[in-house]
């Protein structure tokens, strides 16, 4: 074992993998699910753009449709990126606001009285988002706050009881099983495939919302780690804006990054060690690879590990009685 871990062992021929996955979409959905071609939603994140990108090099422009599904919690930015992305690959779109629905649906009142459990104050005008905080640094446990912001800018956190959390997560879930219901109504009217866009982060560690976000008919990344489908974005020209851009979850009123509501480190730092993990390579060898004692790096094992296991029920199929049912 070299006494230095190299990250290079995340570097692939991008060219050579996007030949792959593509010639495995088309085997999947011309195939296997005898569909005509690819719905999938457009969020202007790099994730997203690649497999946009990916089904048009599969099926050809014509045969590919995105969708754009804000509300209105959704960074604007969120729009316009995903609007560039269908305008650089020459696909067909279709805009659906979806906040008609989540009102019908109560999703924001249900949200607010949860959050007025901690802040009687909350109403119009005010933002929020939900953030991960160690107990202890980098070792201690992984306690989910609320942080809220008043229509003057005055910012509060605070700790939320399971039950506030829960409630706000239900609730915030509505908006990607919305979104999923939208993209197979085209997909059926269309006679398509719904592709789904979690990479191998948000896939292996359950950062996704089941029967939402989750579902999907093909999965083209989800085995590539997020630095990999960086490097499929640059073999793809998929444009400079949006590879530069910090990924976020856009579900929540104030601005949010995917580290500080569910991984809770750099996802850079987080590809290096799951990859050392599921390879065998001890704490020791990784640390100097990605800056952080060997203990640290121990605290992020344990915490993929707990991931693992505490979101294993979002993979699981329907059960059944019988299983030659």
């Amino acid at each position: 074992m070299n006494a230095r871990f190299d990250p290079l062992k995340l570097k692939i021929d991008a060219a050579a993998e996007i030949d792959r996955i593509t010639a495995a979409l088309r085997g999947q959905v011309l195939r296997n699910l005898r569909r005509k071609g690819v719905v999938l939603g457009l969020s202007g994140g790099v994730d997203s753009s690649v497999v946009a990108a990916l089904c048009v090099r599969a099926f050809g422009p014509t045969s590919v449709l995105g969708l754009f599904m804000p509300e209105q919690d959704s960074d604007p930015d969120s729009l316009r990126l995903g609007k560039s992305v269908a305008e650089w690959l020459g696909i067909d779109v279709v805009l659906e606001d979806i906040t008609p629905i989540l009102n019908g649906a109560g999703c924001y009142r249900r949200r607010d009285q949860f959050i007025c459990r901690l802040f009687p104050q909350y109403g119009p005008g005010w933002r929020s988002k939900v953030v991960l905080r160690k107990a202890n640094g980098t070792a201690g446990y992984n306690i989910f706050h609320l942080v809220v912001r008043s229509p003057k800018g005055e910012e509060m956190e605070a700790r939320m009881p399971l039950e506030v959390y829960l409630g706000i997560i239900a609730t915030t879930n509505m908006k990607q099983r919305t979104r999923k219901q939208l993209e197979y109504y085209h997909a059926d009217r269309l006679q398509y495939a719904v592709a789904g866009t979690p990479n191998r982060l948000e896939y292996d560690q359950g950062f996704f919302v089941k029967n939402g976000d989750g579902a999907a008919d093909v999965k083209p990344i989800a085995h590539l780690y997020k630095t990999q489908v960086y490097q499929l974005a640059a073999e793809l020209g998929v444009p400079e804006e949006i590879r530069s851009r910090t990924p976020t979850t856009d579900t929540y009123s104030l601005a949010q990054t995917q580290e500080e509501f569910f991984f809770g480190i750099s996802l850079r730092t987080l590809d290096v060690c799951m990859y050392a993990l599921d390879h065998g390579v001890p704490a020791e060898t990784v640390a100097p690879a990605v800056g952080l004692t060997p203990e640290q790096v121990q605290h992020v094992f344990r915490d993929i590990a707990g991931r693992r296991r505490s979101t294993r029920y979002l993979h699981e199929a329907p059960l059944l009685v019988d299983a030659s049912s």
